[in-house]
């Protein structure tokens, strides 16, 4: 904490010797309003229903071909029984075995999609930077309040939205 305090100490001494821009990004206000985060969004929605949907169908057709079973299964023996239910119960188990590994790839799908916009963020901001001649860019988010105070002017978060969205657009 104390070399955080003494680092900061000294990036504002620099600072009054020289003129130098400074800003910074909410990232999560960056992310959360980018138009590629609400279309990637949207698809995995989208996805997500028709997987739920679809489960939902066959859990319907399963659960009445457990019921046909139980009822025939009702007036054999207990060996009997096992004997009639266990290639129904393997199937049923491939069937969650594989709806979790749909469930697992599309998750690791969103993920993947959400790493590369979280890169696209970072060069777009230094792309910014670089441009427009800051030294430093803050980044910034609800939980880590790296940035206590800083004017309004400094917020380069709704600039940088706009640069996404633009080259998203193309």
């Amino acid at each position: 904490m104390k070399n955080l305090i003494l680092a900061l100490v000294a990036l504002f001494t620099l600072a009054s010797c020289q003129e130098q821009k400074i800003g910074y990004v909410d990232n999560g206000k960056v992310i959360n309003e980018i138009q590629e985060k609400k279309d990637i969004e949207t698809k995995y929605d989208l996805i997500n229903e028709s997987s739920k949907s679809r489960a939902d169908s066959l859990g319907r057709i399963y659960q009445a071909e457990y019921n046909e079973l139980q009822v025939k299964a009702a007036r054999l023996s207990e060996k009997k029984q096992q004997e009639l239910l266990q290639p129904f119960q393997m199937k049923v188990q491939q069937y969650q075995q594989g709806m979790q590994a749909e469930q697992t790839r599309m998750q690791t799908a969103y993920q993947t999609e959400m790493d590369s916009l979280i890169s696209k963020m970072k060069s777009t901001v230094k792309d910014y930077g670089k441009a427009n001649g800051y030294k430093f860019i803050i980044g910034t988010n609800e939980s880590i309040g790296t940035v206590l105070y800083a004017e309004e002017s400094s917020d380069l978060s709704d600039v940088i939205i706009k640069e996404i969205d633009a080259n998203y657009k193309k």
